[in-house]
């Protein structure tokens, strides 16, 4: 196997590192907004009156049901039609975080489920509302019992902002595929090179998320759950 194309792939590096940083500023992006409107969509399907219970399953039903890349779409030449003009990067952002909010809803909703019940009561029973005993008594259990799922979601969403070509973003699969469009010897070893990349990222990603899951386990709350 001829060792030229290889290393001609490997002095773009730099390049490719470039858009691995575009991948990973969407990720926080779309993760940010997605753990924000997830939490409160999970609150809602939990704890809300039937209306709103309704409202946020509708939400999480249809932003599970829509396509990744149509979402990308949709949010890139929608606005547009009204007059509001979206950046790739934040088209990218906003269709892949409200499609991330709908898959961490459930994984809180879960997780608030995993907190037993006479937790609540013992907090009304002290004098919290609703919203505090929520705020300030289920729900920082339950962030930590939704660790372990949303290591899950980080590693799917990592992964999805590879689509980000859809709308233009010159992210790190972007630049290997123009790259092959040049010089097609070069295809397999920058296809390989990105997908050590993003091996290294998740990899790196689950086992921090993992060190922290240890480091905020709640002594006896998993063999109940």
């Amino acid at each position: 196997m001829a060792l030229e194309p290889w290393l001609k792939v490997w002095t773009n590096l730099p390049s490719f590192l470039q858009g691995l940083s575009l991948n990973l500023a969407l990720l926080g992006g779309l993760l940010a907004l997605g753990l924000v409107l997830g939490i409160l969509l999970a609150i809602l399907e939990v704890y809300g009156s039937r209306p709103l219970r309704y409202a946020a399953s509708a939400y999480v039903w249809l932003f599970r049901s829509i396509p990744e890349v149509l979402l990308l779409l949709l949010f890139w030449f929608g606005p547009a039609r009204f007059g509001v003009r979206l950046s790739p990067f934040a088209a990218a952002v906003l269709a892949l975080g409200l499609r991330s909010a709908a898959y961490q809803a459930q994984i809180f909703r879960g997780a608030l489920r995993a907190v037993p019940a006479g937790q609540m009561l013992a907090a009304r029973a002290l004098g919290l509302s609703k919203f505090q005993a929520v705020r300030f008594v289920l729900l920082p259990q339950a962030l930590r019992l939704s660790l372990a799922g949303w290591g899950n979601e980080f590693a799917v969403v990592l992964k999805d902002t590879t689509l980000a070509y859809a709308v233009g973003v010159a992210e790190v699969l972007q630049r290997a595929r123009a790259l092959s469009v040049v010089e097609l010897p070069l295809t397999l070893p920058a296809y390989f090179t990105v997908a050590l990349l993003f091996l290294g990222v998740t990899y790196g990603g689950l086992f921090a998320l993992g060190a922290l899951e240890k480091r905020l386990r709640i002594p006896g709350l998993e063999a109940r759950r």
